[in-house]
């Protein structure tokens, strides 16, 4: 992290990460990895079965993105908290862009800290995933 105290700002807004198209492949990939296998997210017919137009990406999905790329500015070690809020699916072809706004700038128990408020939102500007995260800054 390269990140100071004195360099964040209330109401700043770094600089946002756009990732996708998103793929079946990127469902499958990132079931394996948390073991949830649920073939609504990976089989098409399962899904259409089950009143889904697609697969549909798992929640975790596109919050675990979203919080990677907060992590990656403000360091996974100096991450106090997290919230996530999912808002719609995520289906293969949706491109998301990752934003976020540092909420708040504030000394606590003798530490450094920002609170971040995080948007996920697809290619139609549909927000898919909302998420608050509590950092400390050295």
């Amino acid at each position: 992290m390269s990140v100071s105290w004195e360099s964040i700002e209330a109401g700043a807004e770094p600089a946002a990460l756009t990732v996708g198209p998103i793929t079946r492949t990127d469902f499958v990939r990132y079931q394996g990895a948390s073991g949830d296998m649920n073939p609504i997210h990976h089989d098409e017919v399962f899904a259409k079965a089950s009143g889904f137009e697609a697969p549909l990406g798992v929640g975790m999905f596109p919050a675990g993105v979203m919080s990677t790329w907060a992590t990656d500015w403000l360091g996974p070690d100096n991450c106090r908290g997290i919230r996530i809020r999912w808002k719609r699916p995520v289906w293969p072809g949706d491109t998301l862009t990752f934003s976020g706004t540092v909420a708040r700038k504030y000394e606590e128990h003798g530490q450094r800290k920002v609170d971040l408020e995080l948007k996920g939102s697809n290619q139609d500007e549909a927000v898919v995933v909302l998420g608050w995260m509590t950092f400390v800054v050295p």
